[in-house]
């Protein structure tokens, strides 16, 4: 694809679906979902992410329609609780990922950038003094506040944040609820991060996973979206809340305009200048002294051939 801009963009698009023990083929520029009961067309042009869940197949045809649109397909377990792969379109610019690592790997603008993304959840403005262990006990103080207000608001009783994946059915309702919310918000983070060229490894505050820095932009989201979604679908399905929590989490996701904020805000606290939208057909060599030069063209003409050189 040669140029970002015949891409649809990542803020016009839904957030995502998931789906399960099904078949899904190309259907023209959209994908076909076959269940027993019956066919279902989906627009990849209007979707960020596609969930693929235990039980699904998938043609190789509705693959390439899916990249062609800018959709990211990710293979997830069952409730999508654990993920296993993603595969994306490669039309995404470098300029994000090149800022993003000169970041990452400088201590000084590293700190400066955890200590933005904290502030980025907080309404009051935190103490240039405040150390970063300081800064993560008002953390931990906002997100129980988070959690208690939700319980008292809907009703649910709130024991605290436990879950075990290998023992699923020991969590409480809105703990199982919570990981699936946030399951998804994970999948619309890493959809919207991908398209732009962001590397979902290279987390700030959060560190050695593949989607550290995934983790670092749906932390600053959880108290407007997931938390509330999860406690209101508790309220309103009790021990049903898993099979709505995700339909709720797409309502929050509207409502907070989620796709069309997640790129800006993170340009904006990475410091990013504009990007071009055009993907450059060929790209540069690296060079030592120059620190780039064109690439795509010979540069033999001007050089010595080995028998020329003298040893």
């Amino acid at each position: 694809m040669s140029s970002l801009r015949s891409l649809p963009k990542v803020r016009d698009s839904l957030s995502f679906i998931q789906v399960s023990r099904c078949r899904v083929e190309q259907d023209a520029k959209a994908i076909a979902v076959w269940y027993e009961d019956g066919r279902y067309v989906i627009p990849c042009a209007s979707l960020t992410t596609l969930l693929l869940g235990p039980g699904s197949v998938i043609t190789h045809a509705a693959i390439k329609t899916l990249a062609d649109n800018g959709c990211m397909v990710q293979w997830v377990g069952e409730d999508g609780l654990r993920f296993y792969a993603h595969g994306t379109h490669n039309a995404s610019s470098v300029e994000r990922l090149y800022h993003q690592v000169q970041l990452w790997s400088d201590p000084a603008q590293h700190l400066q950038i955890v200590r933005r993304m904290y502030q980025f959840r907080f309404d009051e403005p935190l103490a240039d003094d405040l150390t970063l262990e300081q800064i993560r006990g008002l953390e931990g103080v906002r997100v129980r506040t988070a959690y208690s207000q939700m319980s008292k608001a809907t009703g649910v009783a709130w024991k605290g944040r436990d879950y075990k994946l290998n023992n699923w059915a020991e969590s409480d309702p809105v703990n199982r609820a919570l990981s699936k919310a946030n399951t998804c918000l994970y999948a619309v983070c890493q959809a919207a991060l991908v398209a732009v060229g962001y590397s979902p490894a290279l987390g700030f505050i959060h560190t050695g996973k593949p989607l550290s820095f995934v983790y670092d932009v749906a932390d600053l989201y959880k108290t407007k979206t997931t938390i509330p979604a999860a406690f209101e679908a508790v309220a309103k399905y009790n021990l049903k809340a898993e099979s709505y929590v995700r339909q709720i989490c797409r309502e929050k996701f509207a409502t907070a305009r989620l796709l069309q904020r997640i790129v800006g805000d993170v340009d904006d606290l990475l410091q990013l200048k504009k990007v071009s939208d055009e993907a450059a057909p060929v790209g540069d060599l690296w060079d030592d002294q120059e620190g780039t030069v064109a690439g795509g063209q010979s540069y033999g003409e001007n050089v010595a051939t080995v028998e020329q050189v003298p040893w």
